[in-house]
């Protein structure tokens, strides 16, 4: 009987052993998914891990080049449907009344702290032989002031309703992405209603799947910079259960952008509208309705070959219509990634700068794709294109330049790409020659118009402007296919040393004055510098360009 007993009590025992063990790895597996929340070394992610976002400093923000177009008031029949006896139509000779300011950008103030990733010129490359770790003691005092966060959510185009998912149901695409750094869209397909005097984009929504989703949105691709989306209009995208009654149907996508921001320089009609609008729009091969906000009509007859060779309809102008549109897709905003490029990874169809270049070429009918392979043509001379300027980054040695290219073979065209330039007749002068060189600034923005594997020099003046350089010329004109090359400028081609003494700050640490913002920085290496090109240095770069056009 004791064996008996003995033997019941370890049978219990062994019985709530088991029972606890499959208690204890049932919690273990249904609690599983928690370990999302840990790093690969067990430790739990911080809410700062959590935030994407990263710091630049205010005294080297993107470069801003100072040329602003005015252009002939063309008359183009039929290129815009409304009535614009209003609208501002700019004239030969006109002055542009915008403001030249920095392109600011702004925080959120979403988060307490933010992790910091500071872009600076170091990071870039500078003509600086000794800027460094002497100036690392004044960049940390310094750092506080200059620095703003890039958002990821700009405070000026929020989304009003982030959560607006019903329980149960399974997730839905929202309306807009509001992701990018550097645009927010709204890309939506269904029974969709534009209402131009309320400002509105409406979705229809019979159910509950999107109840009272709402976005508000300026579709111009500079978000976080409040300065120059203070003079483009806010629209508000949501949706509603009862939108008015259509008055306009259209059988094809509208495309809902703004022209409004910082258009009128070349640089900027190309990287802030030109490349996105190509982006967004080429997808579609002409059947794609442009409706746009803040129209501006001489912008408009300025591009208008752009406008005609990505839509087939007339413009709508958004703010001076007044049909209720309907459409089953409409786009509010364009794609825009990093400046004067396309992230062909993101971009519909996976468009390149090749593409864009290419289009370029197509919407202005002009008669080279590709450059002439020296050899080939013998009686041809290779043809080198000199952008002149004419107020500020001047060649002080023109003339000298022009003698040494043509000694080493070139054809020598100089043009001077002022207010008074035509579009047109800038691009066949462009597409007609092999090599392009020119002073940091819009002007090269014409690259764009040069046959594949032509070539652009790009004059750096003295200030540690190289990185600036890259980003807005260097990095592009690459992604086109186009051959790249980079001439920094020394302290003896500068006219900086009429004006201050070898041994001042600004030739022994330029980098300094990038730490006390943009304004500086223009102020002294960009409105206030000439170039005098050493032709003996500056040969060899020119031979380095045949080179390229060698088969």
């Amino acid at each position: 009987m004791r064996n008996l007993r003995q033997e019941s009590r370890r049978f219990r025992l062994l019985v709530f052993v088991i029972g606890f063990f499959l208690v204890t790895l049932t919690f273990i597996v249904v609690t599983k998914p928690d370990a999302i929340l840990f790093s690969d070394a067990g430790k739990k992610l911080s809410p700062e891990q959590a935030t994407s976002s990263f710091v630049i400093e205010e005294g080297t923000s993107f470069q801003q080049p100072d040329e602003i177009l005015n252009v002939d008031a063309v008359a183009v029949e039929g290129i815009v449907r409304g009535n614009n006896e209003d609208r501002e139509v700019k004239n030969e000779g006109e002055e542009n009344t915008q403001p030249k300011l920095q392109r600011k950008i702004v925080a959120p103030n979403e988060e307490e702290k933010t992790p910091e990733f500071t872009i600076g010129p170091d990071q870039f490359g500078n003509n600086n032989g000794n800027a460094g770790s002497d100036e690392k003691s004044e960049n940390k005092k310094e750092e506080v002031k200059h620095k703003v966060t890039l958002p990821t959510v700009s405070n000026y185009t929020i989304n009003d309703s982030m959560d607006t998912k019903p329980e149960g149901k399974s997730s839905t695409k929202p309306l807009c992405d509001f992701s990018n750094f550097r645009a927010n869209v709204c890309d939506m397909e269904g029974d969709i209603v534009i209402h131009p005097n309320s400002s509105s984009i409406l979705y229809k929504d019979a159910g509950s799947s999107r109840k009272n989703e709402q976005w508000k949105i300026r579709p111009y691709p500079r978000k976080g910079d409040d300065f120059c989306l203070s003079h483009t209009s806010e629209l508000t995208v949501k949706s509603t259960p009862d939108p008015p009654q259509c008055t306009k149907h259209h059988n094809v996508p509208i495309l809902v952008f703004s022209v409004t921001g910082y258009t009128g320089n070349l640089f900027h009609d190309f990287t802030d509208v030109m490349v996105p609008m190509f982006t967004t729009a080429n997808q579609f091969n002409g059947e794609v309705q442009f409706m746009i906000s803040d129209m501006m009509i001489w912008w408009v007859r300025k591009y208008h070959k752009v406008l005609e060779a990505l839509s087939n309809y007339p413009v709508i102008d958004f703010h001076n219509d007044n049909e209720v549109h309907c459409s089953k897709r409409v786009i509010v905003g364009l794609h825009a990634y990093m400046e004067f490029t396309i992230d062909s990874k993101l971009a519909p169809n996976n468009y390149t700068m090749v593409n864009f270049n290419a289009f370029m070429r197509r919407a202005y009918n002009l008669k080279r794709d590709s450059v002439t392979v020296l050899g080939e043509q013998p009686s041809k001379k290779p043809r080198l294109l000199i952008i002149s300027r004419k107020r500020t980054r001047t060649f002080l040695n023109l003339n000298e330049i022009v003698e040494m290219a043509k000694d080493i073979g070139y054809e020598v065209i100089v043009n001077e790409a002022d207010v008074s330039s035509r579009i047109e007749k800038m691009a066949e002068v462009v597409n007609s020659c092999d090599v392009m060189m020119g002073v940091h600034g819009a002007g090269l923005t014409n690259c764009v118009f040069l046959p594949r594997n032509g070539t652009l020099i790009q004059i750096v003046p003295w200030g540690a402007l190289d990185w600036i350089s890259k980003i807005d010329f260097g990095h592009p004109s690459t992604q086109m296919g186009l051959n790249y090359m980079h001439y920094s400028i020394g302290i003896d081609e500068s006219s900086l040393l009429e004006q201050y003494p070898r041994d001042h700050e600004i030739f022994k640490n330029p980098v300094a004055f990038h730490n006390r913002g943009f304004d500086v920085v223009r102020r002294t290496f960009m409105d206030k510098q000439n170039v005098k090109l050493d032709v003996k240095r500056f040969r060899a770069v020119l031979l380095e360009a045949l080179d390229h056009l060698t088969p």
